[in-house]
């Protein structure tokens, strides 16, 4: 019989239509389109929100998240244009 290694990520009973509202550091830096790193940085500058704290857990509100990212000025340009 083979060991078996439990699964780095966790299965999901949510529908895809459903992301979940907390988010894991990477998680969240992947969601708004950063590196851990970089998303580190902005968050110790004030540019994305703190992390909350559940029972233990460290995760950051997706809700949050999209308002600290549309308060990003976007240049007043179209990149396309």
């Amino acid at each position: 019989m083979l060991d078996e290694k439990p699964s780095a990520r966790r299965s999901s009973t949510l529908p895809l239509s459903l992301p979940p509202r907390g988010l894991s550091r990477v998680q969240a830096a992947e969601y708004i389109g950063v590196s851990p790193s970089t998303f580190d940085k902005m968050v110790a500058e004030g540019d994305m929100p703190a992390p909350k704290k559940i029972r233990g857990r460290v995760i950051w509100d997706r809700k949050q998240l999209d308002c600290a990212f549309d308060a990003f000025d976007d240049g007043g340009e179209n990149p396309w244009d």
